[in-house]
């Protein structure tokens, strides 16, 4: 059966969808027409969307939504559920990032991304696993990002939130293991080109710039269709993905500190900036796009993709050499 067959008629709601991936996965699922269901902070953003999807073919209902609102989230799958009678995939996607040193960023915006980052992927699925154990099915997709593996130094609310995040959905996957139609599918893309670092809190008083190679969100897009269509439990998106994975499995805590060289080298080197809430408490309204700027649509460059690769390798000799003179 293709993806076409599977997907048509599927109600899919997808939260975060104002803009970057959220909404890359709404235009992409839109051309299998869908019923989508777009939900998000930016009302007026979404009905932007929603023309687009609309275009493609899809039937579309929007719903301005906080998901780090417990309540707001319930409400949200009730208003999708009573729409077409089910609600065959929850996409959680919704995040925000803010950058700066720990104790320099305020505690309340720790608080509020790892609110937004951890628990409103928690809210989403608490408040549509109810519905799905009553229809017997359905697919909750968590867009978690290689974060969930990999420790981002001067975001560690956001790290907090990806490692969390990873944990919750492995525990909730357990869980689930009697309920074989209901899925959990977990996707670690690498660097997206995003507007999403450009909405972050940013506490450095530097311009942030997310690390090549950075990746279409389109092609997480693409992955997500793909993982509706046919469910599986973890996906990772880009080659650079996988390769930091290994690296930091292989070499934790060389990895960590190499990361933490490379950010204050960059920030030494970066433009200066005013200091900035972006959109960690409200929404912003500016770069509501799929892109961010920060690289040419589709792949990384062939050279590019294996960047991660060479540092790994290259970590893996230095650590052999430390050994081998001790």
């Amino acid at each position: 059966m293709s993806k076409q067959e599977k997907l048509q008629g599927k109600t899919i709601l997808i939260t975060g969808a104002s803009s970057g991936a959220g909404r890359a996965a709404a235009l992409e699922f839109a051309k299998y027409q869908t019923y989508l269901v777009l939900a998000s902070r930016n009302e007026a953003a979404l009905e932007e969307v929603k023309i687009d999807c609309e275009a493609l073919g899809a039937k579309v209902l929007i719903v301005a939504t906080d998901t780090s609102d417990s309540k707001a989230m319930i409400a949200l799958a009730n208003a999708a559920n009573d729409w077409q009678g089910k609600i065959d995939v929850w996409l959680n996607n919704a995040g925000v990032l803010a950058a700066g040193d720990f104790d320099k960023t305020p505690m309340a915006v720790h608080e509020q991304v790892i609110q937004t980052n951890l628990l409103g992927y928690m809210n989403g699925a608490h408040a549509v696993l109810p519905i799905f154990k009553a229809q017997g099915y359905g697919t909750i997709i968590n867009n978690i990002s290689i974060g969930g593996f990999l420790p981002v130094p001067y975001g560690a609310g956001y790290t907090a939130a990806k490692f969390g995040l990873r944990g919750w959905s492995e525990a909730l996957k357990g869980e689930l293991s009697e309920w074989p139609d209901i899925h959990v599918c977990d996707l670690f893309p690498a660097f997206l080109d995003t507007p999403g670092i450009q909405h972050a809190g940013n506490y450095t008083a530097k311009v942030l710039k997310p690390a090549p190679p950075v990746y279409d969100p389109f092609r997480l897009a693409q992955a997500m269709v793909k993982v509706a269509a046919d469910p599986r439990a973890n996906t990772y998106v880009g080659s650079v993905s996988m390769l930091l994975k290994i690296g930091h499995a292989a070499l934790p805590e060389l990895m960590t500190k190499m990361t933490g060289s490379v950010m204050r080298r960059y920030l030494k080197s970066a433009d200066p900036i005013a200091l900035t809430d972006g959109n960690v408490f409200t929404t912003v309204d500016y770069g509501l796009s799929t892109h961010g700027g920060f690289g040419l649509p589709g792949k990384p460059k062939s050279h590019r993709k294996y960047i991660a690769g060479v540092l790994v390798a290259g970590m893996a000799l230095g650590f052999y050499l430390i050994c081998k003179k001790k």
